[in-house]
């Protein structure tokens, strides 16, 4: 068994399956991406031995530990030799301590190489804190409710630019309506680990692209260093004609039945008020969506403006965008960008 720090695990060959030892519910809210979940304790068991440490002492948790990981040795470390590669894994609990260093034993004791990662989990959600001060570029692209921002972002990585899908990543589009035809969102934790594990592919000495997004998005936080590094970052801000962007609306939207939509019009009582509220739901209702869209813009254009200046410290590089087509607007930003500097366009 070798002892490597945080930046030696992640580095070290990414073919190696990685074996979190923690309990599944530790894993579930949140593991370090890619990682297989062989726990050395249940949920309940972990609540026991905890218990059992605390209202008696050390020595005697330890008993109950052996107690219960006795009967399972065989079954854990017949699926470590099932996950390891070359005879080879890295492994991890919370601290770096006791668990990870029995089963990094147990799995060498059936001829496995291990390497265990020094101060365990806890030491990637540090290193992931950390990450974010790295990004010596980062480039928001801000713009109105329907401007196709993500489809630009799409479009900019087809041109080799490198680029954070924060709404893919955390399977919400960010309004009312962010979560139709949408997976389950992951923990916060687990969608801020999956944004390190994509900068980690990233050259951070070069651009980044990211959306304009609020501190949450859906029910997921960003990381606050990267809330802080985003508002104190370059700002392109996109117009695009109001038209546009009520058909790229109803293409997203269109085809979800109208209870769906209204269900959601509704939670917007309180800022539409009743009788605006009122008016959209009845055009849904007659298939309206045209109208329904150009009366919903009304609420978001004005939200978007307050929002847009609250917490960005730079003054933005506004770009006027008068194609549909994605791939023609991220290349405009691209020349933009690189013909001006960052300064004013």
């Amino acid at each position: 068994m070798q002892r490597v720090s945080i930046e030696k695990y992640l580095s070290a060959d990414a073919k190696t399956p990685v074996i979190d030892v923690r309990s599944p519910a530790e894993f579930t809210k949140g593991h370090i991406p890619g990682a297989i979940n062989i726990p050395l304790f249940s949920d309940l068991e972990r609540a026991k031995v905890g218990t059992v440490y605390k209202q008696k002492s050390k020595e005697e948790a330890i008993s109950l530990g052996l107690e219960i990981v006795g009967p399972k040795m065989k079954t854990m470390a017949e699926l470590a030799k099932e996950y390891a590669l070359n005879k080879q894994l890295k492994l991890y609990c919370w601290r770096g301590g006791m668990r990870s260093e029995k089963m990094a034993w147990l799995f060498e004791l059936v001829g496995l190489k291990t390497t265990v990662l020094e101060g365990g989990y806890k030491a990637y959600r540090n290193y992931l804190h950390n990450k974010f001060d790295s990004i010596e570029q980062l480039i928001v692209l801000q713009g109105p409710t329907g401007s196709a921002k993500t489809y630009i972002l799409q479009a900019l990585s087809e041109l080799g630019e490198q680029i954070i899908d924060l709404e893919g990543l955390a399977n919400h589009k960010g309004s009312v309506f962010g979560g139709l035809g949408e997976p389950e969102q992951p923990t916060t934790e687990q969608f801020q680990n999956n944004i390190v594990e994509l900068l980690d592919s990233f050259d951070l000495t070069k651009t980044i692209w990211v959306e304009s997004e609020s501190m949450t998005i859906g029910r997921v936080y960003l990381p606050e260093e990267l809330w802080h590094k985003m508002n104190n970052s370059t700002v392109v801000s996109i117009d695009v004609p109001r038209e546009f962007r009520i058909r790229h609306i109803i293409a997203q939207y269109g085809q979800f039945k109208s209870e769906q939509l209204i269900s959601r019009i509704e939670k917007l009582q309180q800022r539409l008020g009743g009788k605006a509220m009122s008016e959209i739901i009845e055009y849904v209702q007659k298939e309206d969506l045209y109208h329904a869209v150009d009366m919903l813009l009304d609420y978001y254009d004005n939200s978007y403006a307050h929002s847009s200046k609250k917490y960005k410290t730079k003054k933005p590089i506004v770009v006027y965008l008068d194609s549909d087509k994605a791939d023609i607007n991220a290349q405009k930003l691209v020349e933009c960008v690189l013909e001006n500097q960052y300064d004013k366009i």
